[in-house]
């Protein structure tokens, strides 16, 4: 009997089924990037939004080489020993950005605590690039917590993206088994030394690890404290059976009610549903 009912509980709701990418404008891209091998993490991860954010002239990029320093819980890409940095790599982005005519880029990374500077330099770099060959392109960087050396953090701040985003993907009682090498009040400090920055925060948390919903509504609160001014709420999916297992899948109803509790709050922009990633809708949380 246990075992039925665990089966039926991992067993993926409808409101999880995607449709096939459509549309024009999706379908320029998808030529531009089969016939110059570009690389986004909307492809190679699979998000289930890719056509709408094309189509929407949304693409994401990751920096930094594809192999992390670190060891999520939740998290797919390879953890190891990094490959040497790659110098030319800011061009390469930005050149791809120009190709696929992005109007707004995000641009996240591997963590890089095998660096000095954590990478920095390298998204300074990137962000130059990308304005140097499309000036009109507006940028999110999603960036890692630099191992709370703020040194690092400010090399971000100084080249001022429009939207600077930190994710702390889950609630206190979890971090540890979900961001194993990450600390929740040292992405809370991120956050608040960008606010005072003057940058324009975002961040986001997955659901479904097994947090209780008096957890899901303090994290939000802690980000509030924060001055965070977008957040995004989106459905954890195992993506291996390596990873961490999904406990729960939250229904649509239960986003809804959570986008309007985080409104309340005073969040500027809340993005609330089972299919929403970080960089969901990034072009409309410009203001």
């Amino acid at each position: 009997m246990e075992d039925t009912r665990t089966k039926r509980k991992m067993s993926k709701p409808k409101w999880l089924r995607v449709k096939l990418p459509t549309g024009e404008s999706y379908r320029e891209v998808r030529k531009l990037v089969d016939k110059h091998q570009l690389h986004t993490i909307c492809e190679s991860g699979s998000c289930p939004n890719m056509g709408e954010c094309w189509g929407e002239g949304t693409a994401t990029f990751m920096i930094l080489g594809n192999i992390c320093t670190r060891s999520c819980g939740f998290c797919a890409v390879k953890t190891g020993r990094p490959n040497a940095v790659d110098l030319n790599e800011p061009i390469r982005v930005a050149e791809s950005v120009k190709l696929m005519k992005v109007k707004h880029a995000v641009i996240t990374s591997v963590d890089r605590d095998d660096l000095k500077d954590g990478g920095s330099s390298i998204w300074v770099e990137t962000v130059h690039q990308i304005r140097k060959q499309s000036p009109s392109t507006t940028l999110e960087t999603l960036i890692p917590d630099f191992a709370g050396k703020w040194e690092n953090l400010q090399h971000i701040i100084d080249v001022a993206p429009e939207i600077v985003s930190h994710n702390l993907e889950t609630v206190r009682r979890l971090t540890k088994q979900v961001r194993i090498q990450a600390k929740y009040d040292r992405s809370l400090e991120l956050l608040f030394r960008l606010k005072k920055g003057g940058m324009k925060t975002k961040s986001g948390v997955m659901l479904g690890l097994g947090e209780s919903e008096e957890e899901i509504l303090e994290t939000m609160q802690d980000l509030r404290d924060v001055h965070v001014d977008v957040l995004t709420l989106g459905q954890y999916l195992q993506p291996t059976p390596k990873h961490l297992p999904v406990k729960d899948f939250i229904t649509p109803d239960t986003f809804s009610e959570l986008k309007e509790a985080g409104l309340q709050m005073g969040f500027r922009y809340v993005e609330s549903g089972p299919l929403v990633r970080s960089s969901y809708r990034a072009e409309k949380h410009l203001f």
